[in-house]
């Protein structure tokens, strides 16, 4: 069982598709026989320990998720809300934060609008008219002026502009949690 987790796993994270690469030991036309690589050994350990992200690793892997479709209350890759999608994230890293929006704009430190760094949350009130009263939504900062997040409804993991007509006048706060 351990065996086809990990085939499956290591299946699932390469990108060969869209490169045209064959990969091997599938049989190539006209081409002569290539052996088959050993089969790596197989730790007794158990699986690799989570490392502690800093923002451009938490952000890189917030953009590895793009396309994800939106999911009321989903917190893994078969969709996400926009909560379920940074305690996801963070926790891959090791960093736990809390599940819901209200919580998670309570953890880790404020920060200054204009000190944001990628890893960085960015809180917005969506149901307000842009008057700020409550964070009801989160996006993760990738740098500069670009948050990535899991909008409501028909949506999916994108990445949007903090300036943008519809977002700056709904922030109402950021967050740093990593180290």
């Amino acid at each position: 069982m351990r065996r086809f987790l990990i085939v499956l796993l290591a299946a699932g994270s390469t990108g060969c598709a869209t490169s045209g690469a064959v990969p091997q030991p599938f049989p190539t036309p006209n081409a002569s026989s290539v052996p088959t690589p050993a089969e790596p050994a197989l730790e007794a350990t158990g699986p690799p320990a989570l490392v502690r992200g800093d923002g451009y690793e938490i952000s890189g892997a917030a953009l590895s998720l793009r396309g994800v479709p939106y999911r009321n209350g989903g917190s893994d890759p078969t969709g996400f809300d926009c909560s379920g999608f940074v305690w996801y994230v963070f926790d891959r890293h090791g960093l736990q934060v809390p599940r819901t929006v209200s919580e998670q704009f309570q953890a880790g430190a404020e920060v200054d609008p204009r000190d944001l760094r990628a890893g960085d949350l960015v809180f917005f009130d969506t149901l307000h008219n842009g008057v700020r009263q409550l964070a009801t939504h989160v996006g993760i900062v990738i740098g500069g002026d670009e948050f990535v997040h899991a909008p409501s409804t028909a949506g999916e993991v994108r990445v949007e502009r903090l300036a943008s007509t519809y977002w700056s006048p709904r922030f109402v706060g950021a967050r740093r949690v990593t180290h």
